[in-house]
């Protein structure tokens, strides 16, 4: 895992993490959902990036 790989991931984690917060007096799972979607978010950003380099 590179360095510019895990700062995408873990941002947009961070970012999926306060929205969970904002949503967590809602439902919990709304917490966990918008951790997932942060997670996935920045999975998709890296695999776009990298696409991008290699070509």
């Amino acid at each position: 895992m590179s360095k510019s790989r895990g700062s995408i991931i873990g941002s947009t984690s961070l970012i999926g993490l306060g929205v969970g917060f904002i949503l967590l007096k809602f439902s919990g799972l709304y917490f966990v959902a918008s951790l997932f979607i942060g997670i996935g978010t920045g999975l998709l950003i890296d695999y776009v990036v990298n696409r991008k380099h290699s070509e």
